[in-house]
């Protein structure tokens, strides 16, 4: 017998992410994370499974314990323990601390070992600030979201000696750094850093080296000073840098540039694919580029879902490697010819696989590599949640009537009838994009389909996944552009009888939070909305949000069209009853945002209600308090099914 996935099961997840394969290919390391009821708090530890078969077992007990790093000849695992450096045998035992608040007052970050083992060097802010400190502001990109106040605290690279634990700071100054990565001959740094006049959080960055050999020579920067970069690794001869980026700052799709080490210009080695290469980070899944011989293999969106691609040295031939759609971590060792990594699909949030690189062989540009299936190594979702049964979820294509084609996905129970409710979900960014699977992030969608509900979740324009002409449709047009990738699939659903369209909710968060506001002031169709991390009102988000000055100068850009798009200057049209949800400590989308919808539309006679999540950020449904979690998904499944009710 199988039940659905309700609410509750919440704090029954296990989830699998950041594997790390060992040098000899037998050996799984990563982080599972599970919910602590009792305390309110997500808990992270560290596990590992066998490449062949048998039970993962707990290498640690959290609640803490994140990113694990074989050692070079895979002794030791290096893993971060509360924010400190810690090194466990790989026969087990005790953990011990490699670095302390003594050495680190900020803590540390996650650890890149050396080619020889001797050293771990990381990213980290290079000093601690007492929270009731006053925070002195000279720049631009003094807020982040998940930290609060930075003010003119950086993030520096730093080595640490394994034998004795010395720290050395490698870089300075007043732009943030990104994680190293070593030379192949261990004597070199490769990182990430910020180029711009302010070190604004989203801002121009490039590429730099930096000597660390006998001494620390002067870092030099090796990319465009203009452009944007992302995580940046080395080719195994040392010639050059593999980075995830752009050669000019700006909204567009991030690239697997091949950047020579005398400054000259980067080659794109994924530019025929046009699809953007997913570096990986907090609701955008993904995985570091990395070789596999002369190939590499890296992740690109592809129609709303993040897959694994093998691309030759010279950017010739990508193909895709069809290990799943859902891929959000990948570690590759080629001596072994072996890939682990984390891929989730209609029926598992995220499971664990290993994959035999050496037996798989390009399907040539654009087609699926050909090879022996995955092995799946864990079974978490099984274990946590036996009988649990996930509602199906169904691709369809929507033509509109400007000839623009809408990918949406589809929930449902497979016993709904036809002329029930209907929940419009619009994902954020506005350049994510809904995957053709279930999360364990959105309840609500499992919660109300086994109600009878449909749920339409659409990847309208300005989505991931469909080419760079769509990622930029709506630039200075939000709203605009893409409400019709809206509300003419809820029309074709009307007509043909699946939904009644007296019942019809709108709900999203971030920019789907916005794109909601600004739906229920364009169309009376919706009985219900439930906007979550909004943005109401582009021109005071454009001061006050860490990534204002991306919203102001590239998103948007004209003063005037920022108040025109804002639905705050339209909100004397709403009627819908409205229910705002908003995380406290949300440095994305400021809490003022919510706070301004809700008393534009308590002045106006709206009925409308705001919940504030005291000390959330903007990604609190990804990884906040539990109760919060929680709390998010039963007020929006009250709400709509209150009044959508006849």
């Amino acid at each position: 017998m199988t039940r659905p996935l309700t609410i509750e099961d919440l704090y029954r997840f296990e989830i699998p992410g950041d594997p790390a394969l060992s040098p000899d290919g037998e050996r799984v390391a990563y982080t599972l994370t599970t919910q602590d009821a009792d305390n309110d708090r997500v808990i992270r530890s560290i596990w590992e499974v066998r490449g062949g078969g048998g039970p993962a077992r707990r290498l640690t007990h959290g609640p803490a314990d994140t990113a694990p790093r074989w050692s070079p000849d895979g002794s030791r695992l290096a893993f971060l323990r509360e924010g400190q450096l810690h090194l466990l045998s790989a026969d087990g035992g005790e953990a011990v601390a490699l670095t302390t608040s003594a050495r680190c007052p900020a803590g540390a970050g996650t650890p890149v070992w050396s080619p020889d083992g001797a050293r771990i060097a990381f990213a980290a802010p290079e000093t601690y600030r007492a929270k009731s400190a006053p925070v002195v502001i000279d720049a631009l990109g003094w807020k982040a979201d998940g930290v609060g106040l930075i003010g003119s605290l950086r993030t520096q690279l730093f080595v640490v000696e394994v034998a004795s634990g010395e720290v050395v700071q490698v870089t300075e100054g007043d732009r943030h750094v990104g994680p190293p990565s070593w030379s192949p001959d261990g004597t070199r740094l490769a990182y990430p850093a910020q180029t711009g006049p302010d070190a604004a959080v989203l801002g121009p960055s490039a590429a730099h080296v930096v000597g660390v050999g006998e001494h620390v020579s002067e870092a030099r920067r090796v990319g465009p000073a203009d452009g944007l970069a992302g995580p940046v690794s080395w080719f195994p001869d040392g010639s050059a840098l593999l980075v995830v980026g752009r050669t000019s700052f700006g909204v567009g799709h991030s690239e697997l540039l091949r950047q020579p080490l005398d400054g000259s210009a980067p080659v794109s080695l994924s530019a025929a694919l046009d699809r953007n290469v997913m570096g990986g980070g907090p609701g955008y899944p993904g995985a570091l580029p990395q070789f596999h011989g002369d190939a590499i293999v890296f992740c690109a969106r592809d129609r709303g879902a993040t897959r694994l691609y093998r691309v030759d040295a010279a950017g010739i031939s990508a193909s895709p490697l069809p290990v799943g759609t859902g891929v959000s971590g990948c570690s590759v060792v080629t001596k072994a010819g072996r890939a682990a990594v984390v891929v989730s699909d209609a029926s598992r949030f995220a499971e664990i696989v290993l994959l035999d690189l050496d037996a798989w062989t390009s399907g040539g540009p654009g087609l699926p590599s050909a090879g022996p299936r995955p092995a799946r190594l864990t079974d978490h979702m099984a274990r946590s949640l036996p009988g649990v049964a996930l509602h199906p979820v169904t691709e369809r294509e929507f033509t509109l009537a400007d000839g623009t084609v809408v990918h949406t996905m589809i929930t449902r129970a497979a016993d709904t009838a036809p002329g029930g409710p209907l929940l419009v979900d619009v994902h954020g960014g506005p350049h994510n994009a809904w995957a053709p699977h279930s999360d364990p992030v959105h309840l609500y969608h499992q919660e109300l389909a086994s109600q009878g509900w449909t749920i339409l979740t659409p990847n309208v324009r300005a989505s991931d996944g469909y080419g760079e002409a769509f990622y930029t449709a709506a630039l200075g047009a939000w709203g605009e552009t893409d409400e019709q990738d809206v509300l003419e699939p809820v029309a074709a659903l009307v007509a043909e009888g699946l939904v009644d369209p007296a019942r019809i909710a709108l709900t999203g968060y971030s920019y789907g939070g916005y794109l909601t506001c600004w739906l229920s002031a364009r169309s009376d169709l919706f009985a219900a909305v439930v906007p979550g991390g909004v943005l109401v009102d582009l021109k005071s988000m454009a001061g006050t949000s860490e990534e204002g000055h991306l919203i102001a100068g590239h998103e948007i850009g004209d003063p005037a069209r920022m108040a025109e798009l804002s639905p705050l200057s339209h909100a004397d049209a709403v009627r819908a009853p409205t229910l705002i949800l908003h995380g406290g400590a949300d440095d994305t989308c400021p809490v003022g945002q919510a706070e301004q919808w809700f008393h534009a539309l308590r002045t106006r006679d709206v009925p409308a209600r705001l919940v504030v999540y005291p000390g959330s950020s903007h990604l609190f449904l990804l990884d906040g308090r539990p109760s919060h979690r929680e709390d998010y998904s039963r007020r929006l499944v009250a709400w709509v099914t209150t009044h959508t009710n006849r």
